[in-house]
């Protein structure tokens, strides 16, 4: 297991209390970082810590001059308007303001009554982006993603013979990532229906959501130097939830012969927060089994720390709400449950795959970690794989069916790490609702 510090002690408890709640995502133990300002204000966005239901202001904090040395140096940088400044830092100074703001909010903290002055209710401020994204990269590292994907396309083997050789990825466009809550607007663009001789430009009919893990560069690399895998979980600063929105008409279509285009570049979502990877050290745990048929390691990708310890224990559920679920008052329903676990490559084998060949990586670059999916349709991380490409479809409570995603559907994103001993944490969510495409 990844290092562990008082910062995860499960007795730990918070003067804020909805921070000692058993079903809240951002405990003690947490602390995650984002990007916020307060509703229907011209203030600036700055950086904050989720803490229950609250966030602390670490402008505020800078002002209150609640932390001294390092963490007071990591606090002025985190109270920018993005968290570039505090990733470009490293985790010397990424820890030491986690500690500091643990302290702060423990129980029994000397400066609470100061403390309470900077927080700001969740339920009373928007969020941006937290980081300035040069580039956005999206990787395909689900073995059953990549299984149920092959039977689909009636591909035997269903695997491409470089899939277990390197974690595949494609780049994808950081202007469109957007954060969680933004409406999704329906995409227009070419399309060959069944029996049609050619494309016509019309809106998707086959939208979807893929349920992602999404990674943040903290420390990049300089063009033409590599970063080795055993340095990549230094480098990380943390993850956060990704929703990467699929146009499978057209998808279809541009897919040949270089990949995906503009059937996914219309939108990204992302949640607020990120979850650090110091925060994340109780679940880390042995990477996936590559199977009996494995080939060999590429000597970038393998280490035996990443062998032992590269795997992360995030469980990620997706709900889906109808226009009329709302209207009816019923609430969001589970359409399936992924296990982050089980992806074939790591998010450190990600990175340092990414890097290889000299590229570099910026500070406050995203990466997704491409569908996270399972054999079962309930876990199965998208409605490609849930409908057999829409050939199936599925009952929404009120009795609504669904192959793909309607105008008013909205899709909830919500995760959480779970593991005997320790105090389970959460991501938040990642919202989207689809809006009609536009009048063309």
């Amino acid at each position: 297991m990844a290092a562990t510090n008082e910062t995860h002690d499960v007795g730990l408890s918070s003067w804020v209390s909805a921070a000692n709640a058993v079903d809240t995502d951002f405990p003690m133990q947490n602390l995650p970082f984002g990007v916020f300002r307060r509703h229907g204000d011209d203030e600036p966005f700055r950086g904050g810590v989720a803490i229950g239901d609250q966030i602390l202001d670490m402008a505020a904090c800078v002002k209150g001059g609640f932390f001294d040395g390092v963490a007071a140096a990591a606090a002025a940088a985190a109270a920018e308007p993005t968290l570039n400044s505090l990733m470009a830092l490293g985790p010397s100074h990424w820890s030491a303001l986690r500690l500091a703001a643990s302290r702060l909010l423990r129980t029994g903290s000397a400066n609470q009554t100061a403390g309470a002055a900077s927080l700001v209710p969740m339920d009373e401020v928007e969020y941006a982006v937290p980081s300035a994204i040069a580039n956005y990269t999206d990787f395909y590292t689900s073995l059953d993603h990549a299984t149920n994907g092959g039977r689909l396309n009636r591909r035997e083997p269903p695997l491409f013979p470089n899939f277990k050789h390197l974690p595949v990825a494609y780049h994808g466009r950081a202007s469109s990532v957007t954060i969680s809550g933004a409406p999704c607007r329906r995409p227009w663009g070419q399309i060959v229906r069944p029996g049609a001789d050619g494309p016509s430009f019309e809106p998707a009919r086959m939208l979807d959501y893929e349920m992602e893990i999404g990674a943040y560069v903290g420390v990049g690399n300089p063009m033409g130097y590599p970063i080795p895998l055993a340095e990549a979980d230094q480098r990380l600063f943390g993850l956060c939830l990704l929703n990467d929105w699929s146009a499978r008409d057209i998808q279809g279509w541009e897919m040949a012969p270089l990949g995906p285009f503009l059937s996914k570049s219309f939108m990204t979502s992302v949640s607020p927060w990120v979850v650090t990877m110091e925060a994340l050290a109780p679940f880390r745990m042995a990477a996936a089994n590559r199977g009996a048929d494995a080939p060999a390691l590429s000597p970038h990708l393998n280490d035996p720390t990443d062998r032992l310890d590269g795997g992360l224990d995030v469980t990620v559920d997706v709900y889906l709400l109808s226009e009329r679920m709302r209207a009816d008052g019923l609430d969001p329903a589970l359409r399936s449950r992924g296990y982050f676990r089980k992806n074939y490559w790591t998010v450190f084998q990600m990175m340092a795959h990414h890097a290889s060949n000299g590229c570099n990586l910026q500070t406050g670059d995203l990466y997704g970690s491409g569908t996270v999916s399972g054999p079962s349709r309930e876990e199965m991380g998208c409605l490609l794989e849930i409908t057999d490409r829409g050939a199936l479809t599925f009952e929404l409570p009120g009795g609504e069916t669904r192959a793909f995603l309607e105008d008013g559907d909205e899709v909830i994103f919500r995760g959480q790490c779970l593991r005997d001993g320790f105090a389970t944490i959460g991501f938040g969510e990642c919202r989207g609702r689809v809006a009609p495409a536009h009048d063309g």
